[in-house]
Order: C-alpha cells, then sequence, then structure tokens
C-alpha cells in the first residue's frame, strides 16, 4: 500500500484529546494493516481520558473496540470485514501455555498500553489478531464483537451455564445490558438490573430484564432480593465502585458469586468475614479469549443483540472531542467513531 497522510486521535493530559497526523503504517512479516470503519468508546476509554484507569499513563493512543476492513497483509484478502482482537500477549508465559493468556504475565492491551489505538484512519496489528466477520454480522453490530466478548467471558466464569439461576446486574451501560444478554443466553432463569439512570433501566427492561430497580433507592438491595426470591445465586457488578460493591455483597449473601466486570477506578473494600462466613464467591473477570470473542460472534450473527439499541450516537474521527464529551456525560449508551 502507497503511504500517505492519515490521522490518529491522542488524548494528551486528562480530559484532553486531539488528533494528530499519521503516516499509514506499512505491514511487517506476520502483521495486518486495517482500515478504521468503526470504533467503539467505552468505560475503561473514559476512566483514562479522565486519567483515572489503573493500568493507563497518559499520554495514550485511544480505542480498542474495534471494526475495519483489511487494506494490506498476508492472509487476507484486501476489504476482508474484521474485527481485532487487541490482547497482545506473548505466547509462552504459564498463562498462554494453558490458554488463559488474557492473564499474560506481559501482555499489552492495543489502543490502551500500545504506542496506536484504533482511533486512527489506519491500524497495523498481528495477523492472528484479527478475526473474519460473517456477512450475517452487520456493520453497526461488528462494532460490538469485543465489548460483548467482555460479558461473555464474566457468564463462562460465573457459569458457564446459568440454568435455573437468578441473577442481578448493577449498571445498565453497554457493558451491563450485554450481560443481560449474555447472561439469558446462558440460561438465567431471572434478571434483576439496576441503574442510576431511568432511561437506562427501560432499555434493560426493553432488552429482556425481568425487573428493573433504580440503583439509588435505599430500598434497593431488598427489592431485589424479594424480586429474585432470595439473595442471587450471581451477581454481575459492571460498575465498580464501593457502593456497588456493597449492594453486589448484600444482594449475594448467602452463598452466592460476585462478578466483577467493570474497571474500578480505584480500590474498595469488602466485608471479609461475611465473605468466609456466609460462602461468597468473588470473582474478577478480565477481557476475553478467542472463545468469547467466536460465541460474542455468533450471538451478533444470530441477532441476538440489536446494534441499534446499543449504539445511541456516531460521531466522525475529526469530532473526537465532541465524542469523548458524549461518552463521559453519561446520557449514551454506547458512542461510536466513525472514519
Amino acid at each position: 500500500m502507497t503511504a500517505h497522510a492519515a490521522r490518529r486521535a491522542v488524548v494528551t493530559a486528562p480530559g484532553q484529546v486531539e488528533i494528530r497526523p499519521a503516516e499509514a503504517p506499512r505491514p511487517e512479516a506476520g502483521q495486518v494493516v486495517v482500515r478504521m470503519r468503526m470504533v467503539g468508546i467505552c468505560g475503561s476509554d473514559v476512566h483514562a481520558f479522565h486519567g483515572r484507569h489503573p493500568f493507563v499513563s497518559l499520554p495514550y493512543s485511544p480505542g480498542h473496540e474495534i471494526y475495519g476492513v483489511v487494506e494490506a497483509g498476508e492472509g487476507f484478502e484486501p476489504g476482508t470485514r474484521v474485527a481485532v482482537e487487541p490482547i497482545l500477549a506473548c505466547g509462552d508465559c504459564k498463562y498462554c501455555r494453558d490458554g488463559r493468556y488474557n492473564l499474560c504475565a506481559t501482555m499489552t492491551f492495543f489502543g490502551c498500553t500500545t504506542e496506536l489505538g484504533g482511533l486512527a484512519d489506519f491500524l497495523v496489528v498481528p495477523a492472528d489478531r484479527v478475526i473474519p466477520l460473517p456477512d450475517e454480522v452487520t456493520e453497526l453490530a461488528a462494532v460490538l464483537v469485543e465489548p460483548l466478548s467482555t460479558p461473555v467471558h464474566a457468564v463462562r466464569l460465573a457459569g458457564p451455564d446459568l440454568t435455573g439461576k437468578t441473577v442481578a446486574i448493577l449498571g445498565a451501560g453497554t457493558i451491563g445490558l450485554l450481560t443481560l444478554v449474555a447472561a439469558r443466553h446462558a440460561g438465567a432463569a431471572r434478571i434483576a438490573v439496576s441503574d442510576l439512570s431511568p432511561a437506562k433501566r427501560e432499555l434493560a427492561r426493553e432488552l429482556g430484564a425481568d425487573s428493573v430497580h433504580d440503583a439509588a433507592s435505599p430500598s434497593m438491595v431488598q427489592d431485589i432480593r424479594d424480586d429474585l426470591g432470595t439473595s442471587a445465586d450471581v451477581v454481575f457488578d459492571c460498575v465498580a465502585v464501593q457502593n456497588t460493591v456493597d449492594q453486589a455483597m448484600a444482594i449475594a449473601v448467602k452463598g452466592g458469586t460476585v462478578v466483577i466486570v467493570g474497571v474500578p477506578a480505584a480500590p474498595v473494600t469488602v466485608p471479609l468475614p461475611e465473605i468466609q462466613d456466609l460462602q461468597v464467591r468473588i470473582q474478577g473477570s478480565a477481557t476475553y479469549t478467542r472463545e468469547d470473542i467466536e460465541q460474542a460472534v455468533a450471538l451478533l450473527a444470530s441477532g441476538a443483540v440489536d446494534p441499534e439499541r446499543i449504539v445511541t450516537v456516531q460521531y466522525p474521527l475529526d469530532q473526537i472531542a465532541e465524542a469523548f464529551d458524549a461518552a463521559c456525560s453519561g446520557r449514551h449508551v454506547k458512542v461510536v467513531v466513525t472514519a
């Protein structure tokens, strides 16, 4: 391919993002150049944008929820529609060797801890990180492959079979709503969802929640327990702040599992005596593996997710500051940046 002027987004300081010029990359052996079509802005991007992500330092090049088309590189026909898996693992540590490469001892994450990210006209990635998409996955659905993979992984850790189980989901942003889809697909019998936003609670109901609850209500914990009949078998905390961890623990006792899906911006405390005495399991959930991505693609291809309900606003790349402002506002479910 011919190198020519291109653009990339850079978060330069807390709350500041700009477009910088860049040359279109040339692929080396084992690499593929992808032309960006759509990239989602996720909760971890919002944390990092404000300088509050525990594992992302500024400046950084954002964008890891990537849908694009192959521009050049070995093993793919130009124009192939693809999603990009952003985990860059060593392949040799004990975690990689046993298939848990999402825990790689030296992992880097494209669009978070790498020099370049997906919010650019072109990106170059290892060929084995590129996932061809079937025709059944629409353009708008394609940008949800990466974010849906995270809930699929969380549900697999909690189950993977949730048949007959009662589930509570704290937070009805993108990850919470997609966790609702994944938990239902895994057989959950009854699902309660909480959020501060009435609009997001209503969307959760429309997407299949059996009950929705105001996260600010003093009676929320008891209301969810009453709705589920007793403690939840599984609670997915998709917010991960002190208040939601407290709520999750109270909903899960006795004998439940709390899965931390959201990215915590800071440490929280947990009631260790109750964890021990009431036999509560706390399970961290870190991204995904290829198994989860393949299931996410299959769910999207089957129509299990209506992407137009999740992607609520789109901005072109040259309006990246406006896109981040929208993502930080809390008014939207998923903000997507387009080429």
